[in-house]
C-alpha cells in the first residue's frame, strides 16, 4: 500500500510539473476583442493561449470589464487591445494593468496622418483599412518575438503569410466594390464604424451615431438622415451585428413616411465578429462576409 502510495505521489509530481512547464512554453495572451483575439491566434499560433473579452454582437465602446474578467487579465502575460479610445471604459484599467505586466495597443505603430479624425478625435475602426491592420499584425508578431525569442523567425514568417492572405482580400474587396455603379456607393449604418472602408474602396460612408455608440442621437438626426435618403435616392441601409438595430428601423419608417422604400441591406459586423465556429467567426471571414452583403444590397441584388 505504502508503495503505491510512493508511485501515485511521484506521478502527481511528474505531471504537475510538466503541466508547469507546458504552460511556461505557452503565452497567455487576453485581447479585447475577437478581431485581435483571432489576429494573434493567426501570429502565434501553438505558443500562445489566448482569450478574447468581448465575444459575438458586444460593442466595445459600452463595454464594462465583470471580475471575471479583471482575473483574466491580472493572470495574464500580454494584453492586447485595440486603442484610440474604441475600449473606452477600460482605459484606467489599463492603466493600472500597465504597471505590473505588459499592455499593448495594436495601433499604436500607426503613423497618425494615416489615420482618420473626425471633429477632433481619431477613428479607431482601423481593421476595416487591411493597410492599417497590417501594422496591428506586426505589433503583435514584434510583441511576441519579444516575449518568446526562441520562436522569433516562427513568429515573423506567420506575420508575414498572414498579412499576404489580407493583402489578398483587399484585391478581392476592391474588385467586388468596383462592380457597384458609383452613384450608388453610399453604405448607411448606425454608426460611424466604416469610414476607412469606404476610404479603402472609394464608398460614401454616413452613420447615425458617431465613432461611438456611446454618442446619442436625437430626432434631428434621424430627420436629417431621412432627407439624405429621400434627396439621394438611397434603396439600401445597414443594421449592425452589435448594435440596436431600433435606429435604423426608426430611419427606415422615417423614410417610408416620406413615401420612400429603403430596405434593410443586412446585418454587417462593425465592432465584433461573428460566433465562433462560423465563417463569420474569423477576421477574415467577417470581412468577406461585410463585403458581400454591401455588394449585393448596393447593387440591388
Amino acid at each position: 500500500m505504502k508503495k503505491w502510495m510512493i508511485i501515485w505521489t511521484a506521478l502527481l509530481l511528474l505531471f504537475g510539473c510538466e503541466t508547469k512547464e507546458n504552460k511556461k512554453d505557452v503565452i497567455y495572451v487576453v485581447a479585447t476583442t475577437g478581431q485581435i483575439a483571432d489576429l494573434v491566434k493567426h501570429v502565434g499560433g501553438e505558443y500562445v493561449h489566448v482569450e478574447a473579452l468581448m465575444g459575438p454582437g458586444v460593442d466595445p465602446h459600452l463595454y464594462k470589464a465583470t471580475q471575471g474578467d479583471i482575473q483574466k487579465l491580472s493572470q495574464a502575460d500580454i494584453i492586447f487591445y485595440n486603442g484610440l479610445h474604441l475600449e473606452g471604459k477600460l482605459g484606467e484599467i489599463f492603466t493600472k494593468m500597465s504597471k505590473t505586466k505588459k499592455v499593448v495597443a495594436v495601433s499604436e505603430e500607426i503613423p497618425k496622418e494615416k489615420l482618420i479624425e473626425i471633429d477632433g478625435v481619431y477613428d479607431p475602426h482601423i481593421w476595416f483599412d487591411l493597410d492599417l491592420w497590417s501594422y496591428a499584425v506586426q505589433m503583435v508578431g514584434d510583441e511576441l518575438s519579444a516575449m518568446d525569442p526562441k520562436h522569433k523567425q516562427i513568429y515573423e514568417e506567420r506575420a508575414e503569410a498572414y498579412e499576404s492572405q489580407l493583402m489578398q482580400l483587399k484585391e478581392e474587396a476592391k474588385k467586388e466594390m468596383n462592380a457597384i455603379p458609383k452613384k450608388q456607393r453610399v453604405l448607411i449604418t448606425a454608426h460611424d464604424a466604416f469610414h476607412y472602408f469606404g476610404r479603402a474602396y472609394d464608398i460614401e460612408v454616413l452613420g447615425l451615431q458617431g465613432l461611438s455608440t456611446d454618442a446619442e442621437y436625437g430626432l434631428k438626426d434621424v430627420q436629417e438622415l431621412v432627407d439624405f435618403i429621400v434627396d439621394r435616392n438611397i434603396q439600401a441601409v445597414f443594421v449592425e451585428s452589435s448594435v440596436s438595430k431600433k435606429a435604423i428601423e426608426a430611419v427606415v419608417e422615417g423614410a417610408r413616411q416620406r413615401g420612400h422604400h429603403v430596405s434593410i441591406g443586412g446585418e454587417l459586423f462593425s465592432d465584433a465578429l461573428g460566433r465562433e465556429g462560423t465563417e463569420e467567426g474569423t477576421f477574415i471571414g467577417m470581412y468577406r462576409y461585410n463585403v458581400k452583403t454591401i455588394a449585393q444590397a448596393l447593387k440591388g441584388e
